[in-house]
């Protein structure tokens, strides 16, 4: 990886030119077309758009799930877009945490089981992980509902134990894809601010897809997607 030369602002995120295109049979379907972007440490930003307009398909790059085609990606100043697979793993272990709307939590594993997973596979002792995942429970006010199993949680418990999941290995970039999608509008209220809390506390950058503009509203930018290009970028805050 390289390092990026120092610049004045603080920029966590980083998308230059990013590309994306797939191969189905014989049709090229273009998910990014051009993108750049730029994101400061600590800044909570909107993604939105239309259904395929190619919002995941950033989210998943900048997350290091996927990998564009062209162009450059810069997470913490370092190039990630032709990383290998071994360095992808770390920065996904170490620099990104994840929210998805559909939770994505182990059924067999109790929400402080589910905590400590991230943490058991980046190797934290036993001690700091369960120490570390009962704070985060606290945190997310279901420290009562530790023993719990996925499927003795309502949609929104389930969510606030993702929430706490993604943030195990203290990530500096927290991304999002439609937390509250699945959820009834009380629980998407108390979701949404729990994950304001989480960015204001502890300053980790937060990137959230939605196609809400009453959640993105409350954000401090919006940069709406058309078409894999960023259309226009709203200043919120």
């Amino acid at each position: 990886m390289t390092q990026m030369e120092s610049t004045e602002k603080d920029f966590v995120v980083q998308c230059i030119n990013l590309k994306k295109h797939y191969i189905l049979g014989e049709v090229k379907v273009e998910a990014l077309r051009g993108i750049n972007m730029e994101i400061e440490r600590g800044e909570f930003v909107s993604i939105m758009g239309p259904s395929g307009c190619g919002k995941t398909t950033l989210l998943n790059i900048i997350g290091s799930l996927d990998t564009p085609t062209s162009g450059r990606v810069i997470l913490e100043g370092q190039e990630i877009s032709r990383a290998k697979e071994k360095e992808l793993t770390q920065i996904r272990r170490n620099l990104v945490g994840f929210v998805f709307q559909f939770y994505n939590l182990l059924p067999v594993l109790s929400a402080l089981e589910n905590i400590e997973l991230p943490m058991l596979i980046a190797g934290v002792p036993k001690v700091k992980r369960t120490e570390r995942a009962l704070d985060l429970l606290e945190k997310v006010n279901l420290l009562e509902r530790k023993n719990h199993k996925p499927d003795e949680l309502s949609g929104g418990e389930r969510q606030r134990v993702a929430i706490a999941r993604a943030l195990a290995n203290q990530p500096s970039i927290l991304l999002a894809d439609e937390p509250t999608g699945d959820l009834d509008t009380e629980s998407g209220i108390a979701v949404l601010e729990l994950l304001k809390e989480v960015n204001r506390r502890e300053k980790q950058t937060l990137i959230l897809v939605t196609h809400d503009p009453n959640i993105a509203r409350h954000s401090d930018r919006i940069f709406h997607i058309k078409d894999g290009l960023v259309s226009s970028v709203e200043n919120i805050k």
